[in-house]
């Protein structure tokens, strides 16, 4: 049974925290926890929180005690089943075209790569989705190639449109929205990451899920305007992938904790 400690958060949550470090086997420990409480039908359980290495578990306390829970937490950790893989696989259209990326060339001088060999690094692998945060749909994904790691800008921008591609330490990130971000922006992808729906009975959704996997498929500026245009008339119907093996490099040894973590 994997070691993990209870902490306190506030007196309707705790956090069980798995390790000191950023790993993909840790996370996927904590996804596993998630699934064995939300599957549970416990009575005062009203939602659980994954992250890169821990799991905050709401309840409520009136219906259940926080002795009680711990227990659930004891024995789910106990018989808890860890399954390799298991996510969901996606494809993600990025455009790498200069008007897409303007710190492209930035992030090729510091690394001493040139523009397509980042390219290259940054769409040869498959990421893991390790948590959402920050912003609604917002999907961290790791782990960045070790030879495109870099910190976030020293000035971050005021402003970067919805489906800029970042960088940042071991995570890639594509935003859900506009917002302000210190990452090295090195794409465009025009998959929306999140969705609001005004349609009665339909809900708000976030397109990835903890535990997804993600390959970047690099498309030029016309197949990206194309499909831009086809995701604001919402005609955009991306699936996750049946085939399980794609033809590209395994994912890289997580880098520490080195998140790069929010925008």
């Amino acid at each position: 049974m994997a070691d993990y400690r209870i902490l306190t958060a506030g007196d309707t949550a705790i956090v069980v925290e798995f390790g000191d470090n950023i790993d993909s086997g840790l996370n996927a420990i904590v996804l596993a926890l998630a699934r064995g409480l939300d599957g549970s039908g416990i009575p005062g359980l009203n939602e659980t929180i994954p992250t890169f290495r821990s799991l905050t578990v709401f309840y409520e306390p009136l219906v259940l005690s926080r002795t009680m829970l711990e227990g659930h937490v004891a024995r789910i950790m106990h018989d808890l089943t860890i399954t390799p893989g298991g996510g969901r696989r996606w494809r993600l259209p990025v455009c790498y075209a200069p008007e897409m990326a303007p710190d492209l060339e930035d992030v090729a001088a510091r690394t001493g790569l040139t523009t397509a060999q980042v390219v290259e690094r940054h769409s040869g692998v498959v990421y893991r989705v390790y948590m959402l945060g920050f912003l609604p749909g917002l999907a961290y994904m790791g782990d960045v190639p070790p030879e495109l790691l870099l910190p976030r800008l020293v000035t971050p921008r005021h402003k970067i449109p919805a489906g800029s591609l970042g960088i940042a330490m071991a995570m890639s990130l594509i935003m859900p929205r506009e917002t302000p971000s210190g990452l090295n922006l090195i794409g465009r992808s025009p998959v929306a990451m999140w969705q609001h729906s005004d349609k009665p009975g339909s809900q708000d959704g976030t397109l990835l899920a903890p535990g997804d996997n993600v390959i970047y498929q690099p498309v030029s500026l016309r197949e990206y305007e194309l499909l831009a245009a086809k995701a604001a008339g919402g005609e955009l119907d991306l699936q996750p992938e049946l085939d399980p093996e794609p033809d590209l490099e395994p994912e890289h040894e997580p880098a520490g904790e080195q998140t790069g973590a929010g925008s």
